[in-house]
Parts: structure tokens; sequence; C-alpha cells
């Protein structure tokens, strides 16, 4: 479960990303968050893993506070909450599995990382997870020879060998081609499925966020306003979200939905 009770985060700029927040996230749900930029949606997903500090609230997750930890009880948090990156964050000159091992830091001594003398259950782990999202044949490969879609899905890869409870992914298909976009979000929508794992996505393309969700959230200027199902969200909660009408901007480039028709001028 995770649990925002009237959360806020002020940036020092005086920005609000999040202006009284409450919801809750029950263990296994596959919930996608829409909005503009700037709405709250990276705030949001931040948050829950202590990236983003919150300012007024609670937040807890699986009964942690996250507000107000100290950073070594964030650090334990962390090894239960697998994160996903718009840019990989790979290390680039090391290989696919190596890459997917630094996801069994939190329960390794740092010498064996060091001298990459890695446990043989560890290493087996990091395979299941690359056989998992179909690149086990790319173990030994250097991560900067794998196209973009095959590096997100070493990242995806890489959190299933933390073991989490939690996944998010902040915006893990703005730089993929349609297909490859797809490809991304049935991984994780399979692994929410066969693993229980819960599952928190930041996404703008709508078509991808009805095709894909059990629960759409969408945020403006900070706050939520709208919590439903895939099935409930419409052109006319698109527009309470987005504050206009939808636009071909806001649907993946190829996708069925993309060739609806849009008022003039979209």
């Amino acid at each position: 479960m995770i649990r925002f009770d009237d959360v806020s985060v002020t940036y020092p700029t005086g920005t609000k990303g999040l202006d009284g927040v409450s919801l809750e996230i029950p263990d296994g749900q596959f919930v996608v968050v829409v909005g503009l930029s700037g709405a709250g949606k990276s705030t949001l997903i931040r948050a829950i893993n202590g990236i983003v500090r919150t300012s007024a609230g609670s937040l807890e997750v699986d009964g942690f506070r996250v507000d107000g930890a100290s950073p070594r009880r964030l650090r334990q948090l962390r090894s239960r909450v697998g994160m996903i990156f718009q840019s990989f964050n790979l290390v680039p000159r090391s290989t696919v599995l190596n890459n997917v091992l630094t996801g069994r830091l939190h329960t390794t001594p740092w010498w064996r990382a060091l001298l990459g003398w890695w446990r043989k259950a560890d290493t087996e782990l990091a395979f299941q997870a690359l056989e998992r999202v179909g690149i086990v044949e790319k173990a030994y490969n250097r991560a900067s020879a794998l196209s973009g879609g095959q590096q997100q899905r070493v990242a995806i890869a890489r959190a299933l060998a933390q073991e989490p409870s939690v996944i998010l992914a902040d915006e893990p298909v703005a730089s993929l081609d349609p297909p490859t976009a797809n490809m991304v979000m049935r991984d994780l929508q399979r692994i929410n499925r066969e693993l229980g794992i819960t599952v928190i996505v930041n996404l703008h393309f709508l078509d991808l966020a009805t095709r894909y969700a059990d629960r759409i959230i969408g945020m403006r200027a900070g706050a939520v306003v709208f919590d439903g199902s895939a099935s409930e969200a419409d052109d006319a909660v698109f527009e309470q979200i987005y504050g206009r009408s939808l636009s071909a901007e806001d649907v993946l480039p190829g996708s069925p939905a993309a060739q609806i028709d849009l008022p003039d001028g979209a």
C-alpha cells in the first residue's frame, strides 16, 4: 500500500510540485499518471522513493514513513523500490549483465561489487530478470551497443533484480519509437500481472495509458484532477486533465488513436 495524505512539495523556487495530494495505491496495481509537462507527474513518482522530499503531509510505502526519513532509512526503502528512468541510466561501457547486477548492490558487500565477485545466486537472479524481458542473449554485450529499446529493457531487468515490491517508471518510453514503446509497456504489464509487483508509470501518450493501465491518475498544477479506471478516461476527462481538447501530440505516432478526428487547428 502506498498512501499519500495531504502531501505537498514546494521547490526552492516556490513552485508547487504537489499541492495537497491524497490517494492510496493498493498492492499489485498498474497505475499510469498522466498530465502536461510540469503537472507534477515526476514529482509524484519521485516522492515515493524519497528522491524528492515532501514539504507537508504524510507519505507511507508498505508502512514505511517516507516523509522525514533519515538517509539510512531512505536507502532501505529504495532497495525495495525499483526505478526506471527515461534516459536508462546504464553504465555504457559495462556489460548488460553487470548493469543488471547493480540491482543487487543493496545486498552485496562493497568489496564484492568492486571486484566483480558476485554471488552465484545474484548472477542467477540477474539472468532470470534478463530472460523475463526477452534480452538474455545480450548478457555479455556492452550496454552502449544496444538500441534504445533494448537499453530500457536492461533497465527494467536491473529494477527486477532488486526483487522490489514497487517499480516506478518515469517517462520510460518518451525516447522510443511506437513499436518499442508498446514492447516496453507490455513488459511492465506482464511483470505486474505475473509477479504482483505494483507498477506506477508516468506517460504523456494517452492511448498507451488507456491501453495498459488498471488505473489512471490525472494531474494538473500539482493536484490530482482525475482518478479512475482506463475505461472511464474519455475525451472529456482528458480535456479536464490537459485543459484543452485532445491533440495529435497526446497519442503515440502511428497508433490507431493518432488517426482520430481532431479539432480544427489541433
